[in-house]
């Protein structure tokens, strides 16, 4: 029986294409903007996720704090109260410590024979690549020993090289920093940019002791970076760090804190939240469409049923059953949403390439939720095919075969 409803489906169908098509149209617009919309907000959150992860897993920056100077106060960072004693400090006393990273900042000019560029240079220990995930494609990392030796040894970001050396060769070339020259020793990989919009390939590294001693001339750290040993340690490792370094800083209790402990999973978790929302408001967005095209569904199903009454009676007449009358509308209803589920895949997962390639936004269609939307296209058919389907069934075989 059921192979038998089919087929009348496919014909009835068939008899008005453009009808069926356009009745079909509310379910391709609808299931192809949800698998667009969904995917783009799955590709924002793999972007915010990405970038997320670029940053570091489990980590907790220190900064310095504020001073007051006859009534003006500085902004964030305005004293000089971390030093790599605290750094170290951190990692020997703080229980769930995993890596610790003094880090010092500046924005300098770098001349590498007849180029220069103006770019970020840090100062930084040899665990920060770990904390910050940072792969080297060229040569290799900055080690403990360049630290304890203060070696002026580099490590240029891909940006740096491509604007000082192109195509040229950049290991153990040499590039000047206020005329200090440091022989570069590795490039790393590309990071592209930041949450934030930074480019994070313009970047020069090295150990942070030639920077304090060679570089700038002082006895203090720009920050301090902390890698914890699980997310779920971070908040306690912050309350400790922050009462390790009141102890160390000899801060009295009814003064505030000389520094600032933040905690990166925050900033995680809010940007994930809101790429969250985000995906659930265009997915939502774009449902509306499915509604619209069930209930167009309804629409025409309900125009069949009384087209098609004198033929519902002949049937009825000849010994067809009323669940036999209702399973062939119901049949019909989901064979135009599931073949307008098909076609709207079709066209959600093109429009979805399509954006990528004109606006280059980062897209990720997932096979999970095209084969949701497939289902819930039949769904729409029998939710919607289920009422004209029992409309028909309800009808009296007399009537119906008087019916004009």
């Amino acid at each position: 029986m059921g192979l038998m409803a089919l087929r009348i489906a496919l014909r009835a169908l068939g008899r008005n294409k453009l009808r069926s098509f356009l009745t079909m149209l509310g379910i391709i617009i609808g299931v192809g903007a949800v698998i667009a919309m969904v995917a783009i907000g799955e590709g924002a959150k793999a972007l915010v996720r990405e970038q997320i992860a670029s940053l570091g897993t489990n980590v907790l920056i220190i900064f310095p704090g504020a001073f007051t100077q006859a009534g003006a106060r500085s902004g964030a960072g305005g004293r000089s109260t971390l030093t790599d004693g605290d750094a170290k400090a951190i990692l020997d006393e703080v229980p769930g410590v995993a890596l610790v990273s003094p880090t010092l900042r500046r924005n300098e000019q770098v001349v590498a024979s007849n180029q220069n560029w103006a770019t970020t240079i840090q100062g930084v220990a040899p665990e920060l690549q770990q904390i910050r995930k940072w792969e080297v494609e060229e040569g290799r990392f900055i080690t403990q020993t360049d630290v304890d030796r203060v070696e002026k040894i580099a490590l240029i970001g891909q940006t740096v090289a491509a604007n000082l050396f192109g195509n040229e060769e950049r290991l153990d070339a040499v590039i000047r920093v206020r005329n200090i020259p440091f022989r570069v020793v590795g490039v790393l990989a590309g990071k592209g940019q930041s949450s934030q919009g930074a480019d994070q390939d313009d970047v020069v590294m090295i150990p942070y002791t030639t920077m304090q001693k060679r570089v700038l001339s002082i006895t203090y750290v720009h920050s301090i970076i902390v890698s914890t040993v699980s997310a779920e340690r971070n908040q306690a490792v912050q309350e400790s760090t922050a009462a390790l370094l009141r102890d160390r800083h000899r801060l009295q209790p009814d003064q505030d804190d000389d520094f600032t402990v933040r905690n990166l999973s925050d900033v995680a978790e809010a940007a994930s939240s809101t790429a969250n929302v985000m995906a659930v408001l265009l997915g939502s967005i774009a449902s509306v469409s499915l509604l619209v095209g069930g209930i167009g569904i309804m629409n025409i199903m309900l125009v069949s049923v009384t087209e098609r009454t004198r033929e519902i009676g002949i049937r009825m007449a000849v010994g067809a059953r009323r669940r036999d009358i209702m399973l062939q509308f119901l049949v019909e209803a989901v064979v135009m949403a599931a073949i307008g589920g098909a076609l709207g895949i079709l066209i959600g997962i093109g429009s979805s390439n399509l954006i990528h390639w004109l606006m280059n936004w980062p897209i990720l269609v997932r096979p999970d939720i095209v084969a949701v939307a497939l289902l819930v296209s039949g769904g729409v058919g029998v939710f919607f095919g289920f009422y004209p389907a029992r409309k028909a069934a309800q009808l009296d075989p007399i009537e119906a075969l008087r019916y004009e």
